[in-house]
C-alpha cells in the first residue's frame, strides 16, 4: 500500500486555506457587529457561502484522494487531480472576493463571475472523474 502523500498535501493546502477564509469571515463578523447569522449584510453571507463551500467539498475530495492515491500510488495522475481542484477552489474563493461572484452585477463583475463558474465546475467534475478513476482502479485490482 501507497501512503497518500499528494493527499497530505493538497489537504494541508485546502486546510489553511478554509482557516484563512474562516478568519476572514469572523474578523468582518465582529466588525459588522454580527454574532449568528448573517443579517442583512450580503457580504458577510457571502464570506459565509466561500468558507463553507469550500468545507462542503473538501474534505470528500481528499478522502477520495487519499483512497486513490493508497491503491495506486502517488503519479502524475493523482497529483493532475489534487492541483486541478485547489486551483479549483482557489478560483471559487477568489470569485467570492466581490459581490460581483455572487449577488449582482457591478463593475468588473464578470471576471469573478467566470472566477466562480469555473471554481464550481471544475471542483464538481474533477471530483466525479476522480471517483470514477477509483472505481475503475478498484475493479481492475479486483479482476
Amino acid at each position: 500500500m501507497a501512503y497518500p502523500y499528494a493527499a497530505a498535501l493538497v489537504g494541508a493546502f485546502l486546510y489553511i486555506l478554509q482557516q484563512g477564509l474562516m478568519m476572514n469571515t469572523g474578523t468582518y463578523r465582529g466588525k459588522a457587529g454580527i454574532g449568528v447569522g448573517f443579517g442583512d449584510d450580503r457580504h458577510l453571507e457571502r464570506k459565509i457561502r466561500r468558507h463553507g463551500n469550500l468545507a462542503e467539498n473538501a474534505a470528500i475530495f481528499i478522502a477520495v484522494l487519499a483512497l486513490t492515491e493508497m491503491l495506486v500510488g502517488t503519479g502524475p495522475i493523482v497529483i493532475a487531480f489534487g492541483t486541478v481542484f485547489a486551483l479549483a477552489r482557489i478560483s471559487h474563493a477568489f470569485a467570492f472576493n466581490s459581490l460581483g461572484g455572487s449577488h449582482e452585477k457591478i463593475e468588473g463583475g464578470r471576471k469573478y463571475l467566470l472566477a466562480r463558474m469555473f471554481g464550481a465546475l471544475f471542483s464538481g467534475l474533477t471530483g466525479i472523474a476522480l471517483s470514477l478513476f477509483l472505481i475503475y482502479s478498484v475493479i481492475v485490482r479486483l479482476a
